[in-house]
């Protein structure tokens, strides 16, 4: 009588556990992309030093100011304290109104907002206003020129956008409305707050609305660190 055999079962192997991976460096963790930071870093500090410079320069020049910095002049006019300290004031509580629409801050978010009042007190101590019509158009057109290449500067850092420009794209990635929309409401609000509250709004003024834009197309490419495995952009 023939005997018929059962298969032994094979025991179960036990999966290899998973190597533990080490946790991402603290620069990683906080900057994200560190590619380049021997560039970005003192590219972020300097075009945010000239960011606060050229804001100065503008108010020196006395023929008008950007919307924002109409709306700081007015503030120190109606409340005292220096312009650039409601400059640093009114960046922290526009940060804080990242937290409703999601938005995360960067380096450079943070360091916009403690280097743009402080920047632009420290050029009003150093510069003086000039005298004469003539002077005064020079000085603001050096203004807006040097304000768009320090945009370019900072923002091609890559390491955060300003608390002002972040609050745009995070009303447009929560609203879906057009940034050409939400930046014109946002800026009209501001400039007219201070007017009223009186600040200097001129023909600098809309020399600024008409020129940054431009500008800024023009030094960006040439300002931005190419990410990894990125062409460097040329304008």
């Amino acid at each position: 009588m023939a005997t018929t055999t059962t298969p032994t079962s094979m025991p179960a192997t036990t999966p290899a556990p998973a190597p533990e991976t080490a946790p991402p460096p603290f620069a990683a963790r906080v900057l994200g992309d560190t590619h380049a930071l021997g560039r970005r870093i003192p590219q972020l500090a300097v075009g945010l030093y000239l960011y606060g410079a050229s804001m100065a320069l503008m108010l020196r020049s006395g023929l008008g100011l950007d919307p924002w910095d109409v709306f700081h002049q007015g503030l120190q006019r109606v409340a005292g304290l220096s312009v650039g300290t409601w400059v640093t004031i009114c960046g922290a509580l526009v940060l804080l109104l990242w937290i409703p629409i999601r938005q995360r801050p960067g380096v450079g978010t943070v360091a916009n907002v403690l280097v743009l009042g402080a920047s632009m007190d420290l050029t009003l101590r150093l510069v003086d206003g000039p005298d004469g019509l003539p002077a005064r158009i020079a000085l603001m057109v050096a203004a807006i020129v040097l304000n768009g290449l320090a945009t370019g500067l900072y923002i091609g850092a890559r390491l955060g956008p300003g608390p002002r420009d972040g609050l745009m794209t995070g009303l447009h990635r929560r609203t879906g409305r057009s940034l050409r929309l939400i930046r014109t409401g946002i800026e009209v609000t501001v400039l007219v707050a201070g007017v009223l509250l009186g600040g200097t709004a001129g023909v600098g003024t809309v020399a600024y609305a008409l020129a940054i834009g431009p500008l800024v197309q023009i030094f960006l490419p040439w300002c931005t660190v190419p990410a990894p495995g990125q062409t460097p952009r040329k304008g």
